[in-house]
């Protein structure tokens, strides 16, 4: 649930390195170490927010977005959201104030959160607004070029909605609680007070997935969650842990979801 009251958070008051076109773009870097939770606010700009090493995961109030380092997340102004540190980061967070974005963007896919694949020009060019050049003309550019390649990136299915029909709801706090459980749909429905036919109608209408799929998804986001926290954990270990009855199995879930295997995300670190 989030706070009756969310905190408008001013970026002037954010740590870190600081960069400003003086045109209505800012750019902070920061480095977090893993287990740090940035609680629940909003900004009156909208981010593009990037790590360039680490995972961490944003919430919203539509669901669970997992970040690792190939991904990034656009949240719109005065969009709540939290973030929460899996593995230490190095974040890459461009603001943009709205004015900027009224004049140099169309496209009314920024007015939602997404996670978008990063793409090896849009990883290039966010690292190059931070590498000290300050040339305000190529600083422009490279704006530029990012936000173009963030009209052209892939939707991410790293995404976890979260249900807001209270039944269904407090199925998916159940799963999230324990992803790795192997979660039936009746014995859930007794539990939260319904059919089982009814919680399959919610999860559906509620997420857009089915509850199978739903719980796939659960799954795979805690397996990312710890091939990020844990340097020793073996995929054939995560696989038998996640209820998965061999690593092929597993490494094809996995797959489906982040395009990568649990080996060549865990290199990714």
């Amino acid at each position: 649930m989030w706070p009756m009251n969310i905190a408008e958070k001013p970026i002037a008051g954010i740590k870190g390195r600081r960069i400003s076109t003086g045109d209505g773009v800012h750019m902070i870097a920061n480095h977090y170490r893993k287990g740090v939770r940035l609680d629940t606010h909003m900004h009156r700009e909208a981010q593009l927010v990037y790590a360039a090493r680490g995972t961490m995961q944003v919430t919203t109030p539509k669901g669970r977005w997992l970040v690792p380092p190939d991904r990034a997340v656009w949240v719109p102004a005065r969009l709540e959201h939290a973030i929460d540190v899996l593995a230490d980061i190095e974040m890459r967070t461009l603001y943009f104030d709205l004015a900027w974005l009224d004049r140099e963007v169309r496209s009314a896919s920024l007015d939602a959160e997404f996670v978008v694949r990063v793409s090896p020009l849009l990883h290039q060019a966010i690292l190059a607004l931070f590498d000290g050049r300050n040339d305000p003309g190529r600083t422009g550019l490279l704006v530029r070029l990012a936000m173009l390649e963030l009209h052209q990136a892939e939707n991410s299915a790293t995404f976890i909605p979260l249900p807001h029909e209270p039944r269904c709801r407090r199925a998916a706090d159940i799963v999230l609680a324990d992803p790795t459980g192997s979660h039936e749909i009746e014995t859930l429905a007794r539990e939260v007070g319904t059919s089982a036919r009814t919680l399959s109608r919610l999860f559906s209408s509620e997420t857009q997935l089915s509850f199978k799929s739903w719980c796939q998804r659960a799954r795979i986001a805690a397996a990312i969650e710890k091939l990020s926290v844990d340097a020793n954990v073996s995929v054939k270990q995560l696989a038998s842990d996640l209820g998965y009855a061999s690593v092929p199995a597993f490494s094809h879930a996995f797959r489906q979801v982040t395009g990568k295997t649990p080996t060549e995300f865990a290199e990714m670190k």
